[in-house]
């Protein structure tokens, strides 16, 4: 099966139950213990051909091709839900969903998925010398700070989950969470170890919830002009296509957005056509319509 083959559809759905679980601006309270089902994720159930966890015909995935890796990527991403540390910001939760698109989009347990993205001044950990919305770094000089940064390995219904904070201004970006997921490696006290990085993407927002976000402190107190998604080099190019998060939520209780991400546990990007334009449209930046979706060169 090519890419050209494959379905061109797919949900991105959060229920009314998951956002009333944003329930204020403590972290914990983000992930209560008895979550309510999110529709997408009851991986007991039967879908398609009567494959237990598989996607239902309204929930069709896509595989997912990459993107060029986001900058300062660093080795060892701790293993934890909550990234945030420190950092001060309007309160995100993320649930990605990962789907084998090789079987009949069955929900795919025990993947990892890593995130990294920077701080409401545009600065990322672990690159002390990189200037505040990216760009390349002075020295090269690796620091041990970690906020913003974790990984998670998928449960048996597929979902990876984060507690974290909107990420600040890029230069010549609209904001963004860089993202990869990876299969066969092993789970260790360290983090994920091993495997291959099946799919390399960004997430990205509506531009309603950033210029929200963007009026309030800490973020209103960085200057700059804010790129809009219709201006972000990786979005125009088809990067949204993979990456345009479903949000929910609010900016005084908090945001939750949602995605599905369909793999090949067997591939990884060099195996795919990760750099080639493809036919079609970009999703309007203020919906999560499907789009084309080539690769692109490294951007902050």
């Amino acid at each position: 099966m090519t890419d050209s083959d494959l379905t061109r559809r797919r949900a991105l759905t959060l229920g009314g139950a998951a956002a009333g679980a944003v329930l204020g601006f403590g972290l914990f309270s983000f992930f209560p213990d008895d979550d309510p089902p999110v529709p997408g994720r009851e991986g007991a159930g039967s879908g398609r051909d009567g494959v237990p966890g598989t996607a239902p015909d309204a929930e069709l995935c896509v595989l997912n091709r990459s993107v060029a890796p986001g900058p300062y990527p660093l080795d060892g991403a701790p293993l934890r839900k909550d990234v945030t540390e420190d950092r001060q910001g309007v309160l995100l939760r993320l649930r990605l969903t990962v789907r084998d698109h090789t079987h009949a989009c069955a929900l795919l347990a025990g993947a990892d998925v890593e995130i990294w993205h920077c701080d409401a001044s545009g600065h990322y950990s672990g690159h002390p010398d990189a200037p505040a919305g990216g760009g390349p770094a002075a020295g090269g000089r690796a620091g041990s700070a970690t906020f913003l940064r974790g990984c998670q390995t998928t449960d048996a219904a597929g979902l990876a989950e984060f507690a974290t904070v909107f990420p600040g201004r890029s230069a010549k970006r609209a904001p963004h969470i860089n993202v990869r997921v990876r299969t066969g490696g092993t789970r260790t006290g360290r983090g994920y170890q091993g495997g291959r990085v099946n799919w390399t993407g960004q997430l990205f927002f509506p531009d309603r919830y950033t210029d929200a976000v963007y009026a309030k402190s800490p973020y209103a107190r960085h200057k700059g002009d804010r790129t809009p998604l219709a201006q972000d080099p990786v979005y125009r190019a088809g990067g949204g296509r993979d990456g345009l998060l479903s949000v929910t939520g609010g900016v005084d209780t908090g945001l939750v957005g949602v995605l599905t991400i369909g793999i090949d546990p067997a591939r990884e990007p060099s195996q795919a056509a990760t750099g080639v334009p493809r036919a079609g449209r970009t999703p309007a930046p203020d919906s999560a319509a499907s789009a084309s979706r080539p690769a692109n060169p490294p951007t902050p």
